[in-house]
């Protein structure tokens, strides 16, 4: 089988397809549910008093759309088998218009609680299928540039919540939050209707309810153990070892399961592939390093140089504009130029970025961190787009729904980890110089001390990022298997005139 009729049939009648309708319609459903997941950052204050709960319970507010997405992002390399590629996004689309409404009429914290589930919901069901569509529609030669696009949409998306966010609350009340998504939502939906195409295969394999349940309480219970990690009693919590035992026999079990059954709900398979699962493991630290810097460098700009929410949002939004437009640029250098000229480089100035960041203080001024913040976040980008593709690159397209589910539900894993982790060592900086200081309660010792954290924060994060090097160094270009002759005759778009020329 030569390489232009594999290319054909991979891409599910590609020829024939508007790729441009297509990528647009999920760029604009990304956007709008992505935006969501930074939006409220600032608006916990309001909230708290508003609705009368304290800071422990408004954190659900994020902690459950982490759950949700962590749960329920495994399931959809199944539900991407049963549903059609338009089921699967409008009805993605119109669970989290459903949930904004919701969330914009709350009368109270559960019912707001509630919406942002519902939100969760529709976004845990996107993602994967935005992923799924562009490895489908697009041959590998072409992916980078698109997944690239992709990338500008996941990063500037909550580069300017939180800015964003500030605006608003400056002149409206916090349900604006909510009722200013709803038409862009509605936008969304309609526009998917008219010009999103059916491009995946619905093989419908068998529904196997403990796989489901397995899953559920694996993801489930080590993200919830980590997120729980991050606050109140932190570790010595009886419930995060309880969570993350229970997750991590539920995950083994899972995989035993997987590997047993012939149609699993996750093909873990895939790891077989060592790119992939090179990939994962450097996307996987890369995500542990971002949320280093996305949790504490906001509480750096409060509390030790003292600036304003709205302000602290407008420091940090040029890096992240930056990041998200340089994805596409990063897209097209690796189609041209491969893995390796992208992700080294980028890893060697993440790394530098953040032995200079140990050295910020309480005197350090906004340009300074504006500086290092689009530093970070170019390293940041010239990795994450160009890892993921080269690691889906190599999986056949029987296996495109797995490797996308499993490349999402290991980033919220992560994310939840690299949370849990570096609040840990920034609380534990902070409380070990308060406890040398002669006058705890001074102002100016608490900025000291958050500024001791943070050092010791970034410094670990720095040796991850060392890690991290170590494994991109190993990645190299990628394509896809061939694919048996059975697979090929049997794909829907498969025609007779192909036929003969596999012949």
């Amino acid at each position: 089988m030569n390489t232009s009729t594999l290319t054909s049939v991979q891409g599910t009648g590609v020829e024939g397809i508007k790729r441009l309708p297509i990528t647009i319609a999920l760029v604009i459903g990304a956007f709008v549910s992505i935006l969501n997941e930074t939006l409220l950052n600032v608006a916990y204050t309001d909230l708290m008093q508003e609705l009368k709960v304290g800071a422990s319970t408004i954190q659900w507010l994020s902690t459950s759309y982490m759950l949700v997405i962590g749960i329920l992002v495994p399931i959809t390399a199944l539900l991407i088998q049963w549903f059609t590629t338009r089921q699967m996004f409008l009805s993605a689309m119109i669970l989290f218009l459903v949930g904004t409404v919701v969330c914009g009429i709350a009368p109270s914290f559960a019912v707001l609680l509630l919406g942002r589930v519902i939100q969760a919901i529709g976004t845990g069901l996107l993602l994967p299928v935005m992923m799924n569509t562009i490895l489908t529609i697009y041959p590998p030669e072409k992916r980078g540039a698109a997944m690239g696009t992709i990338g500008l949409v996941i990063m500037f998306g909550p580069a300017i919540g939180p800015t964003l966010s500030g605006l608003i609350l400056d002149a409206l009340d916090w349900r604006w939050l909510f009722y200013l998504v709803i038409p862009l939502a509605v936008f969304s939906i309609a526009f998917g209707a008219m010009y999103l195409r059916n491009v995946s295969e619905l093989t419908k394999p068998r529904v196997d309810l403990l796989s489901i349940l397995l899953s559920t309480v694996g993801f489930g219970g080590i993200v919830y153990g980590f997120s729980h990690a991050g606050e109140g009693e932190g570790w010595s919590s009886p419930v995060v070892y309880a969570c993350l035992i229970a997750g991590f026999i539920a995950l083994v079990l899972f995989v035993w399961r997987q590997l047993k059954v012939s149609e699993p709900t996750l093909d873990v398979r895939v790891f077989k592939y060592p790119m992939f699962a090179l990939s994962a493991v450097l996307l996987m630290v890369m995500m542990m390093t971002l949320f280093s810097t996305l949790i504490i460098l906001p509480m750096y700009l409060q509390g030790a140089l003292l600036l304003a929410p709205f302000a602290a949002g407008l420091v940090l939004l040029p890096g992240g504009v930056i990041n998200g437009l340089m994805s596409p640029v990063a897209g097209r250098l690796f189609d041209k130029f491969g893995p390796r000229a992208l992700i080294a480089p980028g890893l060697i100035i993440v790394i530098a970025t953040l032995w200079f960041m140990r050295g910020l203080t309480t005197g350090s001024s906004t340009g300074e961190v504006i500086t290092l913040h689009i530093a970070l976040l170019i390293g940041i980008s010239l990795v994450m787009m160009p890892g993921q593709t080269t690691g889906l690159n190599q999986l056949p397209r029987s296996l495109y729904p797995h490797g996308t589910a499993i490349m999402n539900t290991l980033q919220q894993v992560s994310g939840a980890i690299g949370t849990a982790l570096f609040i840990s060592i920034f609380s534990h900086g902070q409380e070990r110089y308060l406890k040398a200081a002669t006058n705890p309660q001074d102002p100016a010792e608490l900025g000291n001390a958050l500024v001791s954290g943070m050092q010791n924060a970034f410094t670990i994060s720095m040796y991850v990022g060392v890690v991290a090097l170590l494994i991109g160094l190993f990645l190299r270009r990628t394509y896809a298997p061939e694919e048996p002759q059975e697979a090929v005759s049997s794909h829907p778009e498969f025609k007779p005139e192909v036929q003969s020329e596999v012949r």
